[in-house]
């Protein structure tokens, strides 16, 4: 029998105050919760969900380093603030090469300028803004969905899209 599949959801800065910090940007939706609502969809559809969190740039980079030895296939990465200035966690993200998903809770392009533009987009399998905490839950279907994909294909999981 095999093991079911791994998909690994990673926060950036400030998303532990999701649900108290500036709600008409955010919305009301504490983290536990959008976690806890990711988990029962993961089961539902017979995947394993891990969540992080870190406002810390080398701890996010540190859980990414780790996902290929840790069994990850998939990757849901809300980087927050990172998105506009970690190099490393770009690289860190290239280095491994597992596929993710760049989600955002805001619309980052409707914000001020320095937010439009993202260091990870590029080497995303896409890219999800502004849809709030449904966001999230879309990013891990399209996971969900491309690593069902990966398991029908012959050759076994697809690499990351650039570009």
């Amino acid at each position: 029998m095999q093991m079911a599949r791994l998909i690994w959801v990673i926060h950036g800065p400030n998303l532990n105050l999701l649900g108290t910090r500036e709600p008409a940007v955010y919305g009301n939706a504490s983290l536990a919760r959008i976690d806890g609502d990711l988990a029962k969809v993961a089961k539902a559809h017979g995947m394993r969900l891990d969540s992080f969190q870190s406002n810390h740039e080398g701890a996010l980079v540190d859980r990414v380093q780790s996902a290929p030895g840790s069994g990850v296939d998939f990757i849901v990465i809300n980087p927050a603030a990172y998105t506009h200035t970690s190099v490393a966690l770009r690289d860190a993200l290239a280095a491994v090469a597992v596929p993710f998903i760049e989600v955002h809770l805001s619309n980052i392009h409707r914000r001020e300028a320095f937010r439009h533009h993202s260091y990870l987009s590029d080497l995303a399998t896409g890219v999800i803004a502004g849809l709030g905490p449904i966001g999230y839950r879309l990013a891990l279907l399209a996971a969900i969905d491309s690593l069902r994909g990966a398991d029908a294909s012959p050759s076994g999981p697809r690499p990351p899209k650039k570009g």
